[in-house]
């Protein structure tokens, strides 16, 4: 068996039953995994991701392989892990895998040293801790690597800062900012998933209550989406006036954080940036007030501060955690602060992933043979890529579209036509 460190390798039958529900929702990974199959590109090469290990995720794993992958897998957050999937990946897909969901903070960071032990020539990350890490404690592995892949906003702007900053030592594809991720993905994954992991761990009744989204990009975006179509009141806090601008084209009211603070019931934040529900916010919000997080990473929101304001804690449910405050208003947290969808529920649909993760294995793909060409910073995914996934999947779906006609292309290209 590969190396590995998972929860419990006896889990891998259900794991195995989960990956195959999930892949009936993936055409277009399949597809691509079949392509893979003939043709090797990826023969040889040595893959480090560092992801979600969720169902999806899986699929993605196989499709790596079936391409001609050696495999390392670690999680991107310490609650992302599905043991059972980790469990059938290293099992029955003979994939090496370091992640147990609940990790703490240096088995997370020792999962990831384990996994680049690999010595990787393609890197994946969901949030860029992949790379911090090579750029920080591996730079011995460095010369090895010819590229690699960022999933996430958070990552691609840590990615960029780096790139800016003439850190960045080897080449990056921006897979969040391809139109078949983030336009969907970010949208309607993040949308329904955040609100199932804030079901699945409060099942509270949205219709009715006072909803606060933090942000309005495309991720708060979706959330706002859902949480009206469920029937909230939705108030979006933004720091982009054109955001802004908007959200109350779109029909929210859009005000600062401090005044939602004392309105609203439910708190989620999607912005990607630090310290955007502090103490200030605590000290406003009403008894039984819900603060969760759907951004990659647990800074979005001000825990150590809602810790120093409380004279109570405890754990009330699964992923629910009652801060009592020294004024006796609880405030609940959910999920520690992390991203929520994938804390206390299963992450994206597996529908929406297939276009993600087939940006991840054509982008890898793209990297093998390109890899002289590119230069040391971050690209965005190649526009022949973005629509053929989108192709792939129209076809998925038996949606067929016009195409255009030899008028219609020669007026496009020609100027002298006019009214």
């Amino acid at each position: 068996m590969v190396k590995h460190d998972v929860k419990d390798i006896n889990l891998a039958r259900k794991g195995k039953l989960r990956i195959e529900w999930a892949a009936q929702e993936m055409p277009v990974l399949k597809s691509i995994a079949e392509r893979f199959g003939k043709e090797r590109p990826l023969k040889g090469m040595r893959v480090t991701a560092c992801l979600h290990v969720t169902t999806e995720t899986a699929s993605l794993m196989e499709t790596l392989k079936a391409g001609g992958a050696e495999l390392s897998l670690c999680a991107s957050n310490p609650l992302s892990t599905q043991d059972d999937v980790a469990a059938s990946l290293v099992k029955n897909s003979g994939v090496s895998v370091f992640a147990i969901k609940g990790e703490d903070k240096k088995t997370y960071y020792q999962h990831i040293k384990d996994a680049l032990s690999l010595k990787p020539q393609i890197t994946m990350d969901d949030g860029a801790d992949v790379v911090s890490t090579l750029h920080k404690d591996a730079t011995a592995l460095l010369k090895g690597v010819v590229g690699g892949t960022e999933e996430t906003t958070t990552g691609v702007i840590r990615l960029k800062a780096m790139a800016v900053d003439g850190a960045l030592r080897y080449p990056i594809i921006a897979v969040n900012d391809a139109y078949t991720k983030h336009l969907f993905d970010n949208r309607y994954g993040t949308g329904q998933s955040t609100m199932d992991g804030i079901l699945r761990a409060t099942n509270r009744l949205i219709a009715g209550a006072v909803f606060v989204v933090c942000g309005y990009g495309w991720c708060a975006k979706g959330i706002a989406m859902r949480a009206r179509g469920l029937g909230a009141r939705v108030i979006v806090t933004e720091i982009d006036p054109l955001r802004a601008l908007e959200a109350t084209m779109d029909g929210y009211e859009v005000m600062p954080i401090k005044d939602a603070s004392g309105i609203g019931d439910i708190f989620v934040t999607a912005t990607g940036d630090v310290a955007v529900i502090t103490k200030d916010c605590f000290r406003f919000m009403k008894d039984g007030a819900i603060v969760c997080n759907a951004g990659h990473f647990n800074v979005e929101i001000d825990i150590e501060s809602l810790k120093k304001l409380s004279k109570a804690k405890r754990t009330i449910r699964d992923f629910v955690d009652e801060f009592t405050l020294r004024n006796g208003r609880r405030i609940y947290l959910l999920g520690e602060g992390r991203l929520i969808n994938l804390a206390a529920a299963e992450g994206h649909p597996s529908a929406v992933m297939d276009m993600s993760f087939a940006n991840q294995a054509l982008c890898a793909e793209y990297i093998v043979k390109n890899a002289k060409k590119l230069e040391k910073k971050v690209y965005s995914v190649p526009e022949k890529i973005d629509r053929e996934i989108a192709r792939l999947k129209l076809k998925a779906m038996d949606i067929k579209i016009d195409t255009l006609t030899p008028e219609q292309k020669k007026y496009l290209k020609s100027w002298e036509s006019g009214t």
